[in-house]
Formats: structure tokens, sequence, C-alpha cells
């Protein structure tokens, strides 16, 4: 038996995306959605969900051009903003008045949105790994490989990729966890290994405007001053700097901070006593 229900629902412009459901513990039980990075997908979360799942319903959606959500044949809406709107109007569909977030990368600046539009949904939030100053070093290593990995021609191949772009993010895996970890980012598809994303997302990447960008950002960070935050940062990221970590604190009333040792951008969530971090947060 499935630990979650494979659900379905319309965008406003009428593309068909995806969500895992974990359902209710209990009847009571609050929600917890669980939002993925750039080029992820709902896999980040299989090990994470169920540990929230114990308490929480637990959901996954899958934005559009990911995974099994459907792709746009009009590239400029692979925005975060177009994100946004998706997630609520899933939230909607599932009859969700309030919930908690975990969001990592993308997902963590979607929550930033989310709250901006929508006061009071959000009842606590982990950010993992972002914040609204996007430090140029790892921006440009993220540009270097969206849209322009494989295809494979074997999983073999496939590992040894993502393994290349990313041994400086996780210096400890060992062979399994990165076998593990392209099977998390990549599918088998026409005897093929492709990536489980359309390759235009990376298009708007190549077109930002880092100054503007990190000033709207902020002004979307700011709306959470009130919510409790937990913020997840690696200890070796290149995305998310100490100096924009002091300033979030100092601007967040209810912010905690949890650095993962040894690990770049982004922590996978299941490192050791990460887990249970966020789950004492988020039950707090």
């Amino acid at each position: 038996m499935s630990l979650f229900e494979e659900r379905f629902f319309k965008t406003d412009d009428g593309l068909t995306l995806y969500c895992r459901d974990y359902a209710a513990p209990t009847p009571s039980a609050a929600t917890v959605v669980c939002l993925h990075g750039l080029s992820r997908n709902s896999r980040d979360f299989q090990d994470l969900a169920p540990v929230l799942n114990q308490h929480f319903r637990v959901l996954v959606p899958e934005q559009r051009g990911r995974g099994r959500s459907a792709y746009d044949t009009v590239p400029s809406r692979y925005n975060l903003m177009q994100y946004v709107h998706d997630t609520y109007a899933m939230l909607v569909a599932f009859h969700c008045e309030r919930v908690s977030v975990v969001g990592t990368s993308m997902g963590g600046l979607m929550t930033f949105a989310l709250n901006a539009l929508h006061p009071h949904l959000i009842h606590r939030a982990v950010i993992n790994d972002i914040g609204p100053d996007i430090a140029a070093a790892g921006l440009e290593r993220i540009q270097s490989y969206v849209g322009v990995a494989g295809p494979f021609d074997n999983w073999d191949e496939a590992t040894a990729f993502v393994r290349s772009i990313s041994q400086s993010i996780f210096p400890d895996w060992q062979p399994a966890q990165w076998a593990a970890f392209a099977r998390q980012c990549y599918v088998e598809q026409n005897n093929q290994i492709i990536a489980d994303y359309d390759p235009k997302i990376g298009e708007a990447l190549s077109q930002q405007d880092t100054g503007a960008e990190s000033s709207a950002l902020w002004s979307l960070f700011e709306t959470l001053r009130d919510v409790p935050l937990l913020l997840i940062r690696g200890a070796l990221t290149d995305l998310l700097s100490e100096a924009c970590v002091q300033a979030m604190q100092d601007r967040a009333k209810r912010l905690e901070l949890l650095t993962v040792p040894n690990v770049g951008h982004a922590p996978m969530l299941t490192e050791a006593e990460v887990p249970e971090a966020i789950m004492a947060f988020l039950t707090q």
C-alpha cells in the first residue's frame, strides 16, 4: 500500500499538475506543504514526508514542468509567481485554509510570495538554504547545468554526471547515496535517462536582474516577520551567505537558525537530526 495518494488538479490556465497527498493521520491534523527546488520534484521529500505524516497531512506538489506535472507550452510562465498561483490553486482545490510550509531553495522563495499574497495562510515555515539575497556563485553554478544535463545511456552515466556537479555539495556521500540521488533527479524514458523536468525552465534564469529581484524578495520576506521561521543553512552553501542570514534574523522576529554541517546547497533534510528538528519546530 502506498504511503500517499496520487492526485491531480487543474490550474487557472488549464494545465494538469501532480501532487503527492499523504493523508491526515487524525481528523484534526494540520497540513504541511513541501515545496521543491528549481529543477526538482516530489521525490526530494520521499523520506521527510513520511516522518512529518506521523502528525500532519502532507502535500507535495510538483510545479509545472516538473515530474508528472504537465509541461507549459509558454516558457515565460515558468516563473516564481506562477508557481505560487498554482500552489494556491491546489490549496483551494484540496480545501486547505491554513498550512505550514517546508520550502527548499525556490520553494523557500515561493513561501515568501505565498505569504505576501495570502496573509494568515502560513502558520509556520521551514526555509531550506535560501534568502532574498541569492549569492552569485551559487546562481552561476545552477545556471551552468539546468536544462543541459543528459540524456544518458544508463543509470551509471547519470549517476556519474550528478556526482560530478554535486560532489562539493555532499562531500561525505557514498556510492549508494549518489545512485539514489540520480533516481530522484532523472527518469527513464525511451531507453534513455533524462532530467525529470522541462529543459525550458532554465530560460528565465539567464534573464534575471539580481539587484531588482533581491529588492522584491526582501519585500516579500518581510511579510513573514511575525511568522515562526526555521531557516536551515548548509554550512558549505554557495547560495545563502552569512550576511544574508544575519539580515534575515534582523528582520524576522521569530527566526531560528539550524546549520547542517559539511553540506552545501541545499541540504536534503534527511541529514542527522534534521528531520527531528523540523518536526519539533512544526509541532511547537
